[in-house]
């Protein structure tokens, strides 16, 4: 398994580079080779799931000199949790290429590429264990995705990009200035210049300064999750976007916020993280992030943005789970997020499956579709049921396990985690009666069915929406040392051997 993480983080970019050289005048050629790349991408992820080692932390290291007058160093290494971010990311972005097939019939090759790239940075990001690397894979994601959303989005597609890489791009400066402030101190206490993040996390902070790192920290995860009041740039995001782009921002570089609070903010600054302060403010926000985002999705009437709130909505969970601080919390929000990438990523390209048909977002247009698109409209169903957390599928067990978390901690955090559910549930069965349900219309009656390429996209999401839910106990036991270690670094001993609590471990058999 020698370079592994090298493979699969660069398979995509070998695509990329082969991809140059085919003809733009071969398009057939272009969609073809995109779609080869893209499983190849994801193909090459499979050999770390059969050889990941559970009773490990980080595995499949590689690490050689990258700039060594600075302490800069191509360091790679994934645990539990990682691992399925990254697994996710190559399915994801097969599927997301193999989406656009029919979408896409402009600059194909630009695009693809631009796929391609994105999902170098992706993984980079969920791979790197060396904080400028990290920096360096996360400003790569902003570029190829600014391009996808000002070039192959919808009327507004250039206002929604701009505002995209302005809310990201303030954020990663704050983000920097933080690195720059923790590395500059582990410099003063130990005059060893070094990014290495195992090596960072040796450095005594006061107090105060860790403070200030978590903030400026924050800023830079809260606006990619995103976390209210930093959201406003993903409905337009999510609704200028391709289908492909919103399934991917969705379900992936959202993930990449959250990804930032449990590997960075909770393990270099736990003193700062378990600030009352702090737990109060970030629950508060995740709470108003849970109510609001599920309150404007009643409000909605165009179908790919209330998609896009209802993300708002479900990060929310996740960061409250985070912030609960103990092992249901951590471990629910992780596989949360998980389920947030499969149901989420399902709901927008079942809206993209409807927009090729019809080419109008508005849910007035719509109605009685199960008359006409039978199959379209179970897999409908069984995604907002997901969405939803719905038993026995995945979104179930990630909520009642934040559930727990919360509760552990207060009642009232647990009452706004089943206000959210609720809450969730209404605007779903709502979309879905307003568009499955009723009489069709002319305009509708003649929509063809799934074809066998788009059936073949949402297979993969379908068994892994089940599989979760009826048997999460695989996903919990990849997990469990990486909930443990971060647990064990905010509240020292407080949480020994009780990763997956007993009621919970009832619910994984």
């Amino acid at each position: 398994m020698d370079h592994i993480l090298s493979i699969v983080l660069f398979t995509p970019l070998v695509g990329f580079l082969a991809l140059l050289f085919i003809p733009s005048s071969k398009p057939a050629a272009i969609k073809l080779w995109a779609n080869i790349a893209g499983f190849a991408g994801f193909l090459v992820c499979l050999p770390l799931v059969f050889a990941f080692d559970r009773s490990r932390d980080f595995q499949f290291a590689e690490k050689v000199p990258w700039i060594p007058s600075i302490g800069a160093s191509y360091n790679l290494a994934i645990d539990g949790y990682a691992l399925l971010l990254v697994v996710l990311t190559g399915l994801l972005g097969f599927l997301s290429i193999l989406a656009s097939w029919a979408a896409i019939e402009t600059r194909l090759k630009e695009y693809y590429g631009c796929f391609l790239l994105l999902q170098v940075g992706m993984m980079g990001v969920f791979m790197a264990r060396d904080f400028l690397l990290f920096f360096v894979f996360w400003e790569l994601v902003l570029v190829p995705m600014y391009f996808i959303i000002a070039i192959w989005g919808g009327e507004r597609r250039v206002y929604a990009a701009i505002k995209f890489i302005i809310y990201t791009l303030v954020g990663s400066v704050l983000m920097l200035l933080g690195i720059l402030a923790l590395y500059y101190e582990h410099f003063r206490q130990f005059q060893v210049r070094s990014f290495d993040v195992a090596q960072l996390m040796n450095t005594q902070l006061d107090p105060n300064l860790q403070w200030w790192i978590f903030w400026a920290f924050f800023v830079g995860f809260a606006v990619k999750v995103p976390m209210f009041p930093l959201h406003t740039w993903l409905p337009d995001a999510h609704t200028e976007a391709p289908t492909a782009g919103s399934v991917i921002l969705a379900s992936i570089l959202l993930k990449m916020g959250t990804y930032g609070f449990l590997r960075f903010s909770l393990p270099l600054l736990p003193d700062a993280a378990k600030n009352p302060t702090v737990i109060q403010v970030m629950a508060v926000l995740s709470i108003i992030a849970i109510v609001y985002g599920a309150l404007v999705c009643l409000m909605q009437k165009d179908w790919k943005k209330l998609i896009a709130y209802s993300s708002v909505s479900h990060l929310g969970f996740c960061t409250l789970g985070i912030f609960a601080l103990n092992p249901a919390g951590i471990a629910g929000s992780m596989l949360q997020q998980i389920n947030h990438g499969i149901s989420t990523g399902m709901l927008f390209l079942i809206v993209g499956v409807v927009y090729e048909r019809r080419h109008t977002r508005e849910i007035a247009e719509y109605g009685g579709l199960l008359r006409s698109m039978p199959i379209f409209t179970i897999v409908f169903l069984i995604a907002a049921l997901s969405s939803m957390g719905m038993p026995p599928l995945n979104g179930f067990i990630g909520e009642i396990t934040i559930l727990k978390g919360a509760y552990q901690v207060s009642l009232w955090w647990a009452g706004a985690v089943v206000l959210g559910i609720a809450l969730g549930a209404a605007y779903l069965i709502w979309l879905f009666q307003r568009t499955m349900l009723g009489e069709v219309s002319e305009k509708n009656a003649a929509l063809k069915d799934l074809n066998a390429r788009e059936i073949a996209v949402f297979a993969p999401l379908l068994l892994l929406a089940l599989w979760i839910g009826v048997y999460p106990k695989p996903f919990f036991q990849v997990m469990d040392r990486s909930v443990t270690q971060i647990v064990e670094l905010v509240q020292p001993g407080a949480h020994a051997g009780q990763m997956v609590p007993n009621r919970l471990a009832s619910l994984q058999r």
